[in-house]
């Protein structure tokens, strides 16, 4: 049996075990999810952006 590794999400800061890493950040499948069906115009669109500039700000860091 292999051991599942909780990681938390970027976007929701829950830990879970099933979903994307990018660069060294990890985004829950509930997130992606969501984030791929939200619509530009949709009042979650600038917090998604907000959370996925962490990808960037934490590769420039290191």
């Amino acid at each position: 049996m292999q051991e599942e590794h909780k990681h938390t999400c970027i976007v929701c800061g829950l830990e879970k075990t099933e979903g994307i890493h990018i660069v060294t950040q990890f985004i829950c499948d509930s997130c992606e999810r969501e984030m791929v069906r939200t619509d530009v115009k949709d009042e979650k669109y600038p917090f998604y952006i907000h959370q996925l500039k962490q990808l960037w700000i934490q590769d420039n860091i290191s």
